[in-house]
């Protein structure tokens, strides 16, 4: 399932997923830890990223460490600024400010009330996401929270080997099988009936999956599976 690591790689949010399927053109206002990680994360995926930064240091350590296409310094308060740089032409436009929310807000509003389609926008407070949904943010994330919630996951669940978030409300697993399920069929288990999962394959071995795996395939114990569904039908999960 790839990367288990938590810390912030936004590939652990589930909105990267989503953008990078329709989306060609990203700019990432905001290249603080949060904004050059996705930035970084989108420019290594071949996409063209514009990393915004009113901070002339962090807008060169973007260019030195080449985690964006281009990079400028300007005040993203400033419509004109933003006009002028280019930024309204974007598929999408990530506001990465999150500590400062006045000028998360600010900036936020410029950029929908100039008509980008999309706007994804980092909150530092619950209040902070309200407002930023009050002013058109199509989507707001959370980073701390998330990291925060995945890291606690994986320490109360530690038959979790890798969790891919596909929405706030749902998620692909890689667990280990419990010995509760050992030397039963999928069918036997009844995953969709009773659970609401989806089994998406079984460990071969270490490097290896049976993808789509039949309902008369038998399990054991310390195998691994992966299975798609509910976060709280994956809790339900004798792991």
């Amino acid at each position: 399932m790839g990367n288990r690591g938590l810390g912030w790689n936004p590939r652990s949010l589930s909105f990267l997923a989503t953008l990078t399927r329709e989306n060609k053109q990203f700019a990432v206002i905001g290249l603080g830890r949060f904004g050059r990680s996705v930035s970084a994360s989108l420019h290594k995926m071949g996409y063209e990223v514009l990393g915004v930064d009113v901070n002339e240091k962090l807008v060169a350590y973007a260019l030195n460490d080449n985690i964006a296409t281009h990079a400028i310094c300007l005040d993203s308060t400033e419509p004109n600024a933003l006009k002028e740089a280019g930024i309204f032409e974007f598929d999408t436009v990530i506001v990465a400010i999150g500590n400062y929310i006045e000028e998360s807000i600010i900036t936020t509003l410029n950029i929908k009330e100039a008509g980008v389609s999309k706007v994804v926008a980092k909150a530092s407070t619950e209040i902070h996401g309200k407002l930023l949904e009050k002013v058109g943010a199509d989507r707001v994330v959370f980073p701390e929270y998330e990291a925060g919630e995945a890291l606690a996951y994986l320490l109360t669940k530690p038959a979790i080997l890798d969790r891919f978030d596909l929405d706030p409300e749902h998620s692909i697993v890689e667990v280990l099988i419990p010995a509760e399920f050992d030397n039963k069929t999928i069918a036997e288990l009844q995953f969709r009936s009773r659970y609401g999962l989806t089994v998406l394959a079984i460990a071969e071995n270490d490097r290896e999956f049976d993808i789509n795996p039949l309902p008369d395939r038998r399990i054991h114990q310390g195998m691994a599976m992966v299975v798609l569904g509910k976060n709280k039908d994956i809790k339900r999960l004798p792991i």
